[in-house]
């Protein structure tokens, strides 16, 4: 009776993370005096929502900046994070560990402390209203060293030899040989990343002032708390919608990667 019991269990647990999720689908497309019901079977489906949402704001130019933000910082950071975890993991330097230490310890600082002097900068360099803004201060992940690090650590160094041997470099070990034996961890590392750069809002609140660079989160939470959704719970969650698919899209997709690096990389010396 254990399994059955065990099963039960974990699909209450899934329907109680995923009810609200699936509520804000169907409310989007039910009617507007019926959203305040929170049921899951309206009396008819529509798209007036969506309709009224891409007529108020202009959610697809917002959608292709958020994209090419996201793809722009996720590439970065595969690019210069498997290059600083390399050198980590299997170069030899004087201060190895204490750079590595030191990238650990940058992860227990909150964004907010870091938030004025890195804004400073931004208008020192003239990329306020810019997709530089966005992109550049976010190409460093320091988490992405690490996971990097730790599974690099798990490839055979008779692979890296080999290679050396034969005659390529650094760079070519790296993209030529690494890469292809870490599917896992370059594919969670992009999740990861590209979640934490298609959610963040704060910074481009900041740095962005002109509607036609805006982001997708922060159009949509400007236009939910700005008035001009007018009140209208339905329009709202359209957009929220629209903010959530590529996030869940993504995921299904490469779960399998994901859950399988979390589960392979840990912190080893």
């Amino acid at each position: 009776m254990k399994k059955p019991i065990l099963y039960i269990f974990l699909l209450m647990g899934a329907l109680i993370f995923l009810y609200p999720f699936i509520w804000m689908l169907i409310a989007s497309l039910a009617p507007e005096n019926e959203i305040g019901s929170l049921v899951l079977l309206p009396s008819q489906l529509n798209f007036n929502s969506y309709q009224q949402m891409f007529q108020k704001i202009p959610i697809g130019k917002a959608f292709l900046n958020s994209m090419i933000v996201a793809c722009s910082i996720t590439f970065g950071v595969l690019v210069f994070g498997s290059m600083v975890g390399y050198a980590l993991s299997r170069l030899e330097f004087k201060g190895r560990s204490l750079i590595f230490y030191i990238i650990i310890f940058t992860m227990t600082l909150p964004f907010q402390i870091t938030l004025i002097p890195q804004y400073i900068l931004i208008v020192k360099f003239g990329w306020v209203d810019s997709y530089a803004g966005l992109i550049i201060p976010y190409l460093m992940n320091a988490l992405a060293i690490i996971m990097f690090r730790q599974y690099f650590k798990s490839i055979p160094q008779d692979l890296i030899d080999a290679a050396r041997i034969d005659g390529c470099g650094e760079l070519r070990i790296i993209f030529g040989i690494l890469w292809p034996n870490s599917i896992p961890a370059l594919v969670t590392v992009g999740i990861i990343t590209f979640m934490s750069s298609w959610n963040e809002v704060l910074w481009p609140l900041i740095v962005i002032r002109d509607e036609n660079l805006m982001t997708m989160p922060q159009l949509v939470t400007l236009f939910a708390v700005g008035g001009r959704a007018e009140s209208q719970l339905g329009v709202k969650l359209a957009a929220a919608a629209m903010l959530a698919l590529p996030i869940v899209t993504a995921y299904l997709f490469f779960q399998k990667y994901f859950i399988q690096s979390m589960a392979a990389t840990g912190l080893k010396e």
